[in-house]
This record gives structure tokens, C-alpha cells and sequence, in this order.
């Protein structure tokens, strides 16, 4: 590696995408900068040959990619299945930079210029703490192919014509595509012990980096993220997802020491009427004494709030 000080670390996970990952790397390779940046490709011991395509690459690129070769006894499960976030955690861990992008080993660039506009702004607007763009959604087997925009994606929370959010709206679900943030690394930054239990690492990273700061979103259309059967989000189906981002919104208030309570009450009610489409009436009994404490969810407040929005739907 190039013993220059990189002012942006670009953290890349990667596990059996080897016809993936070349793209992404060279969509990632191909950024004109005024500034320098590295990249920290973290490889989780793929199948498929992925692996021996990022020896290839670091090979090549000695004093751009920095590679760490991990190992399938390190995995963290979470709700029984096999993760990323050993490698994900282990990355973050290992970047350099003032700011951080964020690029998984399926997704992919397409501006050359994505990072240069990006870092321009955050350099100049200090208190905001996270960068991110419109995606392209690419739908592959088994859907039928299509192109999409994230923002059209039926699990968007964005808002339409506004540029500028809080940590609030992070509670509400996705609406950024990991491949299009940017954020700034926050000073003593610390990943809590708790992030190894939830499975959406993404979203719950980008509410323990922006605190009290701000997110700006540009309309540009920078890169692409592909939905396809070997996704996270495919991988973990419908009602564990919902579950586990209940989950994250315990920890999350626990972590801001209820600075959020609204934001994550409201959200936390979104999240219980959206369950009620999957489980059986005592399980969401049961769900809801599992996950909750009564610091987050109160039961009443909750059978009051989808009472009231009952009869909404009856007017």
C-alpha cells in the first residue's frame, strides 16, 4: 500500500460473488479523485472463486487495494444463519480514512466522479455525517429482469423532493443503498457489542454515525444495486427481517438513551402492523414480549394506535 494518508477508506465485503465482484471493484478502480483513497476488500473464504479474483486484483492494484483474507470459523450467526458482519465489523475496523464508502461485492459504480462529489460536499458542510445518492435497482434470477430506481422501490421511506434528513428517518427503514453512502467516521467511534445481533447492519451503522448531524441526498443515479437469489435481504425472508429491525430499534433507543423515543415509537408501531401480516395472532403476542421492553413498545399504546388506524381505514 501507498504509505500516503488515504482521506477516504472504501470498505468492500465480498463472499461467493465471483460474477460480481470484478464489477465492483472496477467501478470502485475507475474513481478520479483529487484526493487519495484506498481500498479495504475484506474476502469471507468464498466457494466460487472469488477469492482467488481479489489475490488477482490486490496483486495488481498493490497500492490501492489493501486484502484481508478471513476464515468461515470467524462467521457470526445471527438468528441462526451465517453473516457477513464478522467481515463487515473487521473492515470498519481496519479503514483509514476520514470518511468511509461503502460498496458490497454484488453492487457496483458508475460514475467515475461519485466519490469526488460526494467528499466535496462533507468536506465542505461539517455537520452532516452521511453522503448518499439515487440507485438503480437491478432485478436478476429468479425475478425477471428489470431496472428500477431505488427511490421507487416499494420499501423506500424517502421522502419525496427533500434532500436534507436526520437520524430519525434512519429509524424508519431503508432508503439509502448501501453502495451510494458515504459517511464521515465519527471521532472514537466504537461499534457496540450489540451489532453483532442484528441482521440489518447497514441501516443500524447509519444511525450510530450520524447522531445528531445530517444526511444529504443527491438526485444523481451513482450505482447500481442488484437483487438477486444470493442477497442478504434475500437470504433472510420476510418476517425475521421485520423481527430483527424491531430488535435494532430496542438497542438503538437503549444506545441514544431515549433521545429518539417518538421517532422509534412511531416506527416500532409501522414495523407491528406490518407483522401482523405474517404471524399468527399469539406469536405476535409472544413477539412483542420477546422483543420489547416496555421502555420502547407499551402494549396498550400499540393495540390504541392500530385500533385508531382501523378505523381510518373504515371511514
Amino acid at each position: 500500500m501507498n504509505k500516503e494518508t488515504p482521506l477516504v477508506s472504501v470498505s468492500v465485503v465480498t463472499y461467493n460473488h465471483k460474477d460480481y465482484i470484478e464489477q465492483c471493484l472496477n467501478g470502485i478502480l475507475m474513481q478520479e479523485t483529487t484526493f487519495p483513497f484506498e481500498i479495504i476488500l475484506g474476502e469471507d473464504e468464498s466457494h466460487d472463486g472469488t477469492r482467488e479474483i481479489c489475490i488477482d486484483y490486490a496483486n495488481k492494484y498493490p497500492d490501492k487495494i489493501k486484502l484481508f483474507l478471513r476464515s468461515r470459523k470467524d462467521v457470526i450467526y445471527i438468528n441462526g444463519n451465517p453473516t457477513g458482519r464478522y467481515n463487515m465489523i473487521e473492515n470498519l475496523k481496519a479503514c483509514k480514512g476520514k470518511y468511509i464508502a461503502l460498496c458490497e461485492g454484488d453492487d457496483y459504480w458508475t460514475d467515475p466522479l461519485k466519490l469526488q462529489k460526494q467528499v466535496d460536499f462533507l468536506e465542505a458542510n461539517s455537520d452532516y455525517a452521511i453522503c448518499f445518492h439515487e440507485a438503480k435497482v437491478l432485478f436478476e434470477k429468479p425475478w425477471p429482469y428489470r431496472v428500477t430506481y431505488y427511490k421507487d422501490f416499494k420499501w423506500n421511506v424517502l421522502d419525496e423532493n427533500k434532500t436534507v434528513y436526520n437520524v430519525d428517518k434512519v429509524f424508519h427503514g431503508p432508503f439509502m443503498a448501501t453502495a451510494s453512502v458515504v459517511f464521515r467516521v465519527p471521532k472514537n467511534f466504537s461499534i457496540p457489542n450489540w451489532f453483532v445481533e442484528v441482521q440489518s447492519g447497514d441501516i443500524v451503522l447509519s444511525a450510530l454515525v450520524t447522531a445528531g448531524n445530517k444526511i444529504k441526498y443527491l438526485s444523481e443515479s451513482m450505482s447500481v444495486y442488484r437483487k438477486h437469489i444470493g442477497g442478504v435481504t434475500e437470504y433472510h425472508k420476510g418476517n425475521s427481517i421485520i423481527l430483527n429491525r424491531l430488535l435494532s430499534l430496542k438497542y438503538l433507543n437503549n444506545y441514544f438513551n431515549n433521545q429518539y423515543i417518538v421517532e422509534i415509537k412511531r416506527s416500532a408501531k409501522s414495523y407491528i402492523l406490518n407483522d401482523l401480516k405474517y404471524v399468527s395472532f399469539k406469536e405476535y403476542l409472544f413477539l412483542l414480549k420477546l422483543y420489547f421492553t416496555s421502555n420502547v413498545v407499551n402494549i396498550k399504546w400499540i393495540f390504541k394506535s392500530i385500533k385508531r388506524d382501523l378505523k381510518k381505514d373504515v371511514k
